[in-house]
């Protein structure tokens, strides 16, 4: 057993040691499969308050649904998202980031200090969002980690651009792709290590940070301490944890993470930024998010008495292109109305929404909430199937009763 798969072994003990929740978990989706639901414990890993387990090894925790009541998500309640099990907890004091590779004018080491004092610091409000959020609701039934809700949150970024480090190793003028290692390790060797790439075009984009702070803090380890890639717009498996390694290459990388893992049928869903040279006739690899929206209140099965208010909000997000607009329903979608937006922390942030609603009448109400983006795309009714159970924006039906 190598240090960083005991490091990770020695922290499970401790915290299972603790004892966890085994009570029903509250604020999980109506529609998860019961076995998610009756697996699921509320759980602390060292530096975080009780999150939603889904799997041990790898540490794989969702935030709960309460926590979305704030734009901000707050670093202990951040969710937690692991493919290996060997998790570093490195010294930030002896970390080094090497950049080189067959498309790189010169290689380069850098420490935490020079990343902190040799570039500009800029700091970016960004969703961190799994591509497999909300897999959990799939039907039919399809594998991976039954999440609910919660694979994702909203935090302020601090670190550097990419594309300011780049420059340092001057890519040549046939560099396709740039990739990304991160130190945590498998626990078996013939398990494939983490290693993604994005084009050369998203790497140099401006919003594209190495993080080493999170809402002002240092980054915490569950988090991807001491610096993690950030790719504001794109899903979550591009935004390398415990980053270490970057090389620019010439060619497409076709490790399992990139040409197996993490792809949608061609043409399947409504997208803007493609990874052209990672497609195939039939696939191409997941990029940006697709707008979508989740409600905080009311909660599923809250009870009123006739002439009490309804207040109806939440939280909407995008890949970027910003939020539009909100409506929301409380008769099951046959009548909309447009919800008051909180104001914009940023294009790539979750957006506040609410409406409050008079007294409704006695009975069963459906609320639901469909947002929109400035791209012209709308959440949608019907499930869009794809085997992996990625980009579920299905808007949520919530039924509350007037007694």
């Amino acid at each position: 057993m190598d240090r960083r798969t005991f490091l990770w072994t020695s922290g499970l003990g401790a915290f299972v040691a603790a004892g966890p929740s085994f009570a029903e978990v509250p604020g999980q989706p109506a529609g998860l499969g019961e076995g998610a639901r009756a697996s699921a414990v509320l759980e602390a890993l060292p530096g975080k308050r009780a999150l939603i387990k889904r799997s041990y090894r790898p540490p794989n925790f969702e935030t709960p649904l309460e926590v979305f009541r704030d734009t901000i998500t707050p670093n202990d309640a951040f969710f937690v998202r692991y493919h290996l099990a060997g998790i570093p907890d490195p010294d930030p004091a002896q970390w080094r980031l090497s950049l080189g590779g067959a498309a790189a004018g010169k290689s380069l080491s850098l420490s935490l200090a020079d990343l902190q004092s040799g570039f500009e610091q800029v700091e970016l409000p960004a969703v961190c969002l799994c591509s497999g959020n909300r897999r959990g609701l799939s039907s039919p039934h399809v594998a991976g980690v039954q999440w609910g809700y919660g694979a994702m949150g909203n935090a302020r970024w601090g670190g550097v651009r990419l594309r300011d480090l780049l420059a340092k190793v001057a890519p040549a003028a046939e560099a396709m792709e740039v990739l990304f290692d991160g130190a945590d390790s498998p626990v078996l060797e013939r398990t494939p290590d983490y290693v993604k790439s994005l084009p050369l075009w998203k790497a140099l984009d401006e919003n594209t940070l190495l993080a080493f702070t999170m809402n002002g803090e240092p980054l915490p380890r569950w988090n991807g301490a001491p610096v993690r890639l950030v790719v504001p717009g794109w899903t979550a498996t591009y935004w390398v944890k415990h980053l270490d390694s970057i090389r620019v290459e010439t060619q497409p990388l076709k490790n399992f993470w990139m040409a197996s893992a993490y792809r949608i049928p061609k043409g399947k869903f409504p997208v803007v930024d493609r990874f052209l040279t990672q497609e195939t006739e039939t696939t191409t690899p997941i990029t940006e998010i697709i707008v979508n929206s989740l409600l905080t209140s009311p909660l599923e099965g809250q009870r009123l008495a006739p002439g009490d208010p309804l207040l109806v909000e939440g939280i909407a997000w995008d890949g970027g292109f910003g939020i539009a607009s909100v409506d929301v329903s409380t008769d099951g979608g046959v009548h909309w109305s447009r919800a008051e937006l909180a104001p914009e922390l940023g294009r790539f942030s979750f957006r506040g929404f609410r409406q409050v609603f008079p007294g409704l009448s006695a009975g069963r109400h459906v609320v639901m909430a469909r947002a929109s983006n400035r791209a012209g795309t709308t959440q949608t009714l019907d499930l869009i199937f794809n085997p992996a159970g990625y980009h579920n924006n299905v808007v949520q039906r919530i039924a509350v009763d007037i007694v």
